[in-house]
């Protein structure tokens, strides 16, 4: 692999890109994460390892010679403000013997009035920028602790997400990250809803464990991947703004899946983690962009559908225009992957 021979020339480098410190690593968070507080490496804001590929000369073109890519996304966690994942169970409690009365309930809770079923505001959004984005949503069943809505319930919306040319992926359940069944029946699940072969997903929380979790998604049968990024804070986790194959140190061999690494999550610049003011939010995200820009890397951002309301709206419509501005591609992980795999050495 060209991409690892370059790395490998820099100990520290090939560390760094491999997370050899989360291997001997046994602490955690409640979700599996290893956060980045615990980390060695504290140059979060600045992408060492694609740097030192770039100049190693490693490059990057991209179509219609754009200078860099946004890869877009969005993780459905749920769609609906009024009705909880305990109405839902509730439902299915009566549902025998009454069913008009359940396809009523359910009329009601699919109403497009919900703001939270917005898949059609956000892509009339991005297609202003000329942009186009993935939606990974869960495919849990009511049991499930993560059980918000019935993947079913939201075919149509799934397949006019898919016809118009976004990304419909898998959003793993908290069990994904290590449960190699359990991924594959969450991926043969939505793929029964939306007709349509699975490529890509993101483990919900982020939960991830190095490098089995890339071990596992590959054996599942996903192209690629996006669950690589802190919680506690945006940047370059590894070092990398370049979508890659990982390296498994323990077997001296690549992992078969393309990893697209997370960058910037809406929650993360928020109160739940690092707590920056729009100021300070909007400062360092242009921080981000133009370091991503100048390795002519690739800068994947998650904003959830419950976010794009308010000033999070407003301000993921900022980082559009901004990028635009910069001619950026912005795209999904869908149409970034298949074309990383036809027109870069990874």
């Amino acid at each position: 692999m060209v991409m690892h021979e370059l790395l490998q020339k820099d100990p520290e480098i090939w560390n760094l890109f491999t997370r050899k410190e989360e291997y001997h690593s046994s602490l955690r968070d409640k979700y599996n994460r290893f956060p980045f507080y615990l980390s060695q490496y504290r140059t979060i804001f600045e992408p060492k390892a694609s740097e030192f590929l770039m100049n190693n000369g490693y490059h990057v073109a991209y179509p219609e010679g754009k200078p860099f890519a946004v890869c877009l996304t969005h993780d459905i966690d749920g769609v609906y403000k009024s009705i909880t994942a305990k109405g839902f169970r509730a439902m299915e409690n009566i549902t025998q013997g009454k069913i008009n009365k359940s396809i009523h309930l359910m009329k009601q809770i699919r109403s497009k009035k919900d703001p939270y079923v917005n898949f059609e505001e956000i892509m009339k959004l991005e297609e202003k920028y000329n942009a186009q984005s993935s939606f990974y949503f869960l495919a849990v069943d009511s049991k499930d602790q993560d059980f918000e809505y019935r993947i079913e319930d939201l075919e149509d919306e799934l397949h006019t997400i898919q016809e118009r040319g976004w990304e419909v992926g898998l959003h793993c359940s908290r069990k994904g990250f290590c449960d190699l069944d359990t991924l594959k029946k969450e991926k043969r699940d939505l793929e029964k809803v939306t007709k349509n072969k699975i490529i890509g997903c993101r483990n919900h929380y982020l939960s991830f464990i190095v490098p089995d979790s890339w071990e596992l998604l590959s054996k599942a049968g996903f192209i690629y991947d996006s669950s690589f990024g802190y919680t506690d804070c945006i940047g370059f986790r590894n070092g990398m703004c370049h979508p890659f194959k990982p390296f498994n140190i323990m077997t001296g061999k690549s992992i078969e899946i393309l990893e697209i690494p997370l960058i910037i999550m809406d929650h993360s610049l928020t109160d739940d983690y690092m707590r920056l003011d729009s100021d300070s939010a909007w400062e360092i995200t242009r921080r981000l962009i133009n370091a991503v820009a100048e390795c002519h890397g690739v800068i994947t951002l998650v904003w959830h559908n419950k976010s794009y309301i308010g000033e999070q709206k407003k301000f993921y419509e900022k980082i559009l225009k901004y990028c635009a501005e910069k001619e950026a591609w912005m795209t999904s992980g869908e149409h970034l992957s298949t074309w990383w795999k036809d027109n870069v050495q990874v």
